[in-house]
């Protein structure tokens, strides 16, 4: 067998077996969905500073909820500057959508606080960031009640409303052969350069077993009909493009025995012959499981099958096709 069967067989069942311990921790564990709290907007000077105090205590609630990981706060607030996105209290679909690739988070959870005469209305949307579907919640009570009753009141609402409709906010998982199925479509016949792949990958605090990010590209590479060339083996000359990046993960939080992951994973394609970069993409995602290396393999494996499905196709642009 050739050195380089031999490593596109190791690509294969390295993924194999990713995929099994995947499968086997979804039939255990309950679906977590990665959800963001934004400020809610403030209608009235009756409610000036109400609307932080709400996300705050939202979060404070939702925390504990079995359904909904949280993104971190800290997190959340950099995304927004780094971009320049003022989401308080309200949120369009490519927003959302951008919010969720940056920070992981497929649920977003932002609103508005009202007062009418006497009585004060917390109302709250959910908004699923993959599907753009927006769904409600509201309560209502005395303005000179317990705030923090009235935001408990909305936090069950919402977990049930995330409960009873997940399917209607989240995207349904595509099997990764429909992936593979759907790219291969879309490549059509175009002639698939040689491509070598470097992605190191750590996980912070602990020690890394494998590249799960860098064989998850290699496997939509192969499955593809893109040659791979073997950095161990392969020489520069036979490379037409490297996708060369960096991967890491880390602990999120813990719920009960449910670990959460997050991971990010950042890449660029460039042309062996000239130097020119062709494409640059990243990706952040975030996993669960009852392990922490495998929820971070996980995590990595999902962001490395998102770039491959964006990338790849950006590779073939300009070829000649395949006779």
């Amino acid at each position: 067998m050739s050195r380089r069967r031999h490593f596109v067989v190791a690509v294969l069942f390295t993924a194999l077996v990713v995929g099994l311990c995947q499968a086997n921790l979804a039939a255990e564990a309950p679906q977590v969905y990665p959800a963001a709290i934004l400020p809610f907007q403030e209608r009235g000077r009756e409610v000036k500073d109400l609307g932080r105090k709400v996300s705050d205590l939202l979060f404070a609630h939702l925390v504990a909820s079995p359904s909904l990981f949280l993104v971190d706060r800290e997190d959340l607030n950099t995304v927004l500057k780094e971009q320049e996105l003022n989401l308080s209290g309200m949120v369009n679909p490519q927003q959302a959508t951008k919010v969720g690739q940056l920070t992981g988070a497929k649920l977003l959870i932002t609103g508005s606080v009202l007062q009418i005469d006497n009585t004060i209305y917390l109302v709250a949307k959910v908004i699923g960031t993959e599907t753009s579907r927006v769904l409600g919640a509201s309560v209502k009570g005395n303005a000179n009640g317990d705030l923090g009753d009235l935001a408990r009141q909305l936090a069950e609402k919402i977990g049930a409303l995330v409960d009873k409709q997940s399917d209607d906010l989240v995207a349904k998982p595509v099997s990764r052969t429909d992936r593979i199925a759907k790219l291969n479509k879309t490549l059509g016949k175009a002639k698939r350069p040689a491509v070598q792949v470097r992605i190191p990958e750590s996980h912070i605090g602990q020690a890394t077993i494998d590249p799960a990010a860098e064989t998850e590209v290699v496997l939509f590479c192969t499955e593809t009909g893109f040659p791979i060339v073997d950095p161990d083996k392969g020489t520069k000359k036979d490379v037409d493009i490297l996708i060369k990046g960096e991967a890491f993960s880390e602990f999120a939080t813990r719920i009960g025995n449910l670990i959460s992951v997050k991971a990010r994973l950042e890449v660029k394609a460039v042309d062996r012959a000239t130097g020119k970069i062709i494409a640059v993409d990243r990706q952040t995602t975030m996993a669960v499981g009852l392990g922490e290396q495998i929820a971070a393999k996980n995590a990595l494996q999902a962001a490395g099958a998102e770039i491959a499905e964006r990338l790849l196709p950006k590779l073939v642009k300009g070829n000649a096709p395949r006779d």
